[in-house]
């Protein structure tokens, strides 16, 4: 079961499965039970963190899967693909350009509209890593394996570019004292990767440090979430000062015992959770979907807009500089990925929330999210399905 769960495919399934089940039960009799869990408040509220079962979703159990992606991230700069810069390049910049033009394209779509329809500009930048990876596993078994290095690579940076913009451009009311106390506990997040956890400490040292991991992520993760700051950054930083090589002593690094524990908690747990709190838009609330500015930029923005920036970028940095596609890739194995790169279910439902106050523009940003992923997620399976064959 737990092997399972460490399965791309899987991990999608659970994903479109609660999301499903999200959408079946607020647009059923019982509604009214969903709202009521999901709005449902718990937690001390002298620590501000008396939040909705939602929020818990989206600031706390989402920080496990940010965590991850930091933590992925840290392996590829150290070990992986992006420790080449040549390597490294294509995907990055095709990451850049699948954030950037998504982007311009919401913009241009909802500049002429008033109030806070432009604050979404951020829904369209994100890429679903666990549901585009789960179209790649299905439909591409015999795709090239740097097909799926790419797409894991852009989407990693894809995921950091929207924790930066998150952190910026989302931030409201900064506890300077708080984000000080927070950088001071990274600070000894960082001394239990490097410091304490010599192999000359001997083992009980070692295994102390771990044991203290645990309350250290808890203390920064609500100094962060006090500070103003979007609290998932916690779990991106915490991850980014993972060790990836093990010492004397060890089989293998903090890093990846972390990456073998954490990773079907966020597949089985944390990402259908989330799905199954945000995901949930009642059809009746949906009027004037089809007129709205959000929705229309939504759509152009997923669909059209990472399309050309990806796969734009990419071939313009392969034409103009020293950066050259994989041997074993092909132009229409880049479009492919430009479109599966327009699955932003997970982070542009958090944006989706961060942007909107507007019930009416909330449904409209959601929904159009939904629809955009279901058809790039279609589009991405007959791309990449004939690619497949013709490789047969």
């Amino acid at each position: 079961m737990i092997a399972a769960l460490r399965s791309d495919m899987v991990s999608g399934l659970l994903l479109i499965g609660a999301a499903l089940v999200a959408m079946i039960w607020a647009n059923s009799s019982l509604a009214g039970s969903y709202e009521a869990l999901r709005t449902f408040a718990f937690g001390p509220a002298g620590l501000h963190l008396r939040l909705t079962v939602q929020e818990w979703a989206a600031d706390g159990l989402l920080t496990v899967f940010f965590f991850i992606v930091g933590n992925e991230l840290k392996q590829e700069l150290v070990h992986g693909e992006l420790r080449d810069p040549r390597r490294a390049m294509l995907p990055i910049v095709a990451a850049l350009g699948g954030v950037a033009v998504p982007a311009a394209v919401f913009l241009a779509v909802n500049a002429g509209s008033g109030g806070e329809a432009a604050r979404g500009w951020g829904i369209p930048m994100a890429t679903d890593i666990a549901f585009a990876l789960a179209v790649l596993a299905i439909v591409g078994r015999r795709l090239p394996t740097p097909l799926r290095t790419f797409l894991l690579t852009l989407a990693t940076v894809d995921d950091v570019c929207a924790v930066i913009v998150i952190a910026v451009g989302y931030t409201a009311d900064l506890n300077l004292a708080a984000l000080v106390m927070a950088a001071a506990g990274l600070a000894g997040w960082a001394w239990l990767q490097y410091g304490r956890d010599r192999a000359a400490a001997g083992l009980r040292s070692r295994v102390t440090g771990r044991l203290l991991q645990g309350p250290f992520a808890v203390l920064i993760w609500v100094l962060v979430h006090g500070s103003g700051v979007h609290a998932t950054v916690a779990g991106v930083a915490m991850g980014l000062l993972m060790r990836t090589r093990a010492r004397d002593g060890e089989t293998t690094s903090p890093s990846h015992r972390a990456e073998e524990a954490l990773r079907p908690v966020s597949s089985g747990l944390v990402l259908p959770v989330f799905a199954l709190m945000s995901a949930g838009i009642s059809l009746s609330g949906a009027g004037g979907f089809w007129s709205s500015t959000i929705t229309w930029g939504v759509l152009a923005g997923l669909i059209g807009g990472k399309l050309i920036g990806v796969f734009g970028a990419s071939w313009l940095v392969a034409r103009f500089t020293s950066a050259h596609l994989n041997p074993q890739l092909s132009w229409i194995d880049i479009a492919g990925l430009g479109v599966l790169a327009s699955i932003g279910f997970t982070i542009s439902l958090l944006f989706a929330e961060l942007s909107y106050t507007s019930q009416a523009h909330l449904t409209q940003a959601k929904g159009a999210i939904l629809l955009a992923s279901a058809v790039a997620c279609v589009l991405g399976a007959v791309v990449l399905g004939l690619r497949n064959r013709n490789r047969e």
